[in-house]
């Protein structure tokens, strides 16, 4: 992203992740966070979330914006310390929210300003991997489509019902919702299956909407004679987004020019704070079940 910024180098506590990341991009291999911070005006935070409050607040008071990878943080008291803190020191704080840069997304909320919803279903599901041994698949995956929920429908939880499977943390996680307008959501996020699924289903007054975000395609069904026979025709079609503009380019471009511009974070700690309240109330219900 030369255009954007010029990446300085790299901090990680396993020097040899770090010194192998500096020699291929040909960048700095920083021996700590601090001499790190003394050299750049931003950083992108992607430690481990029970991390994200020691780095951020020592970010903070450094004086760097800072990208924070979801969710904010481990708590919302941390959260809402980290954000606290960031405004005090004019910090940029946006949250790696990254699903809302996906074209797909964006086009998928621009089709469905026109239509009146009945439900939607989200699946989101990866084979078991020894690094999410313990971790929370409610905050880990489940968050994602939480967030996408409101971000295309702009409508918010209100009963809200979860089942799971748990040890330390939910490893599988469903929930049934009803927005406060109406509509039916139903969540499915799990560490347990022997495939790797992202899907969203929508069904409206109209059209029954499918969405594959590995594939990066939208599929819309239509009667094709509404009100004819008694078992309709239907018609599809297929939409391919181009996969060359990637989210997290999006994202990282969209974190460096509100820095530059000083503008309002396009996903504030406000908003990662409501998605980790939400995961939150998710993961706590079915841990107490």
């Amino acid at each position: 992203m030369p255009r954007h910024c010029e990446l300085i180098g790299v901090y990680d506590v396993d020097q040899s992740k770090r010194d192998r990341a500096a020699e291929q991009y040909m960048i700095t291999s920083f021996p700590s966070l601090e001499t790190l911070l003394e050299s750049v005006d931003a950083v992108s935070i992607t430690v481990p979330t029970p991390y994200h409050f020691e780095v951020g607040m020592t970010c903070i008071e450094y004086g760097i914006h800072m990208l924070m990878e979801k969710p904010i943080a481990s708590t919302e008291d941390e959260a809402k310390e980290l954000q606290k803190a960031a405004m005090k020191a004019d910090v940029t704080l946006q949250v790696g929210h990254i699903e809302l840069f996906n074209p797909l997304i964006q086009t998928l909320k621009t089709i469905l300003l026109k239509e009146q919803l009945l439900s939607i279903e989200t699946h989101r599901m990866a084979p078991f991997a020894e690094n999410t041994r313990n971790v929370d698949v409610v905050h880990d995956l489940m968050i994602h489509d939480l967030y996408l929920i409101h971000e295309l429908t702009g409508e918010s939880f209100d009963h809200l019902h979860s089942f799971g499977i748990a040890e330390t943390n939910p490893s599988h996680a469903s929930v049934l919702a009803k927005s406060k307008q109406g509509t039916i959501i139903e969540l499915t996020a799990s560490f347990r299956s022997t495939k790797k699924v992202r899907t969203m289903q929508i069904l409206t007054d109209n059209n029954h909407i499918f969405a594959d975000l590995l594939q990066n395609t939208i599929t819309i069904t239509k009667t094709a004679e509404p009100g004819g026979a008694t078992y309709p025709k239907t018609i599809s079609e297929n939409i391919y987004i181009p996969s060359f503009l990637q989210p997290l380019t999006l994202e990282l471009s969209d974190f460096i020019t509100n820095v530059v511009n000083k503008r309002t974070p396009t996903v504030t700690a406000q908003h990662g704070i409501e998605a980790l309240k939400l995961s939150n109330k998710i993961s706590n219900e079915i841990k107490n079940n």
